[in-house]
């Protein structure tokens, strides 16, 4: 099942999560220390915020001996895309209803 875009929202709203997310989604396949590394943050606290991108979708996890390597899942962000298209069609909507309404008042 595909996560819903609230819950994407809501993961992504934590600028450290969307850092680690924007940092995979450019550089691909990331261990934890490797991410700590740029972070910021301690490695708790990447764990952590991997384990809640993980939890919404937005990640992988692949283990290899020792060490996981995670993965950003682009895809997982279809819902999200889906929803900016729907809201953009709105807003053209109302923008050209507006500009109607002005040429008639003219």
């Amino acid at each position: 099942m595909q996560p819903n875009h609230d819950l994407i929202f809501k993961t992504l709203a934590d600028p450290s999560r969307r850092a680690l997310f924007e940092r995979m989604c450019r550089e691909g396949e990331q261990t934890v220390g490797a991410l700590t590394v740029h972070a910021g943050i301690s490695q708790p606290a990447v764990s952590k915020h991997l384990g809640v991108l993980k939890q919404a979708g937005l990640v992988l996890g692949r283990q290899d001996g020792r060490n996981i390597h995670y993965s950003a899942q682009i895809g997982a962000l279809s819902s999200l895309i889906d929803w900016t298209n729907q809201m953009a069609g709105f807003w053209e909507n109302r923008f050209d209803d507006l500009e109607d309404l002005l040429k008639r008042m003219d």
